[in-house]
């Protein structure tokens, strides 16, 4: 997967900084300049074509909520503003998320993280099943299936991520946006009822790496 590009938009040169360090200290994440203004963030869009757009409410020369609106890429609004129009316009708009500054940047961290996971999920060259979009939207949310409905969901991901072909448990929860782990005690618990088939792999190290394959 390649990394995240993030524009951050806000008038205030501490608060971009800060924000962008944010981004940037993030695994998988690429920080760009920040932009001050709404041109300035219109025409970054336009040569460095971000994934994701950081933007305030209110900057000089405009509405952050409309470029949210018309920018074409996923957005997070990060704003003072609390009043409810507001944070209705931003969602309207397409936020897929609103958060009141000033804030602890872990708690972007934790959004930009649950984005990344969202994105690889909805990054497939397969067909999405409603089980994959909907886990998606609840990654976005922070929202935690419940045991029984999250281990059906989750063993049907894992094994629709497997196709016709042959992989390890880290392809797996590469495919899928689950950790390694998680593909892992699917992918043994899907073996031990006989869904997958699994092989021993020996690299150039000796070590053996397990490799998955569905069918019995």
């Amino acid at each position: 997967m390649t990394d995240i590009r993030v524009l951050v938009v806000d008038d205030d040169f501490r608060v971009a900084g800060l924000h962008r360090d944010a981004v940037a200290s993030r695994p998988g994440f690429v920080a760009l300049e920040p932009a001050r203004t709404v041109g300035e963030a219109r025409a970054a869009l336009a040569a460095h074509r971000p994934d994701l757009l950081l933007a305030d409410v209110y900057l000089p020369d405009g509405d952050g909520v409309e470029l949210v609106r018309s920018a074409g890429v996923d957005a997070f609004v990060l704003s003072a503003a609390t009043d409810a129009e507001t944070v209705r316009r931003a969602f309207t708009a397409g936020a897929l998320a609103y958060l009141v500054k000033p804030f602890d940047t872990r708690v972007l961290a934790e959004r930009l993280d649950r984005y990344a996971r969202y994105r690889n999920l909805l990054t497939s060259s397969r067909p999405l099943s409603q089980d994959d979009i909907d886990r998606a939207a609840s990654v976005m949310r922070g929202e935690r299936e419940g045991p029984s409905l999250a281990r059906s969901a989750t063993e049907q991901t894992v094994l629709a991520a497997l196709g016709a072909d042959e992989a390890s448990a880290s392809e797996v929860a590469e495919r899928t946006g689950v950790s390694r782990a998680t593909a892992q005690r699917h992918l043994t618990a899907l073996a031990e009822r006989g869904l997958v088939q699994v092989s021993l792999r020996y690299g150039s190290t000796g070590r053996p790496e397990h490799r998955f394959r569905a069918g019995a």
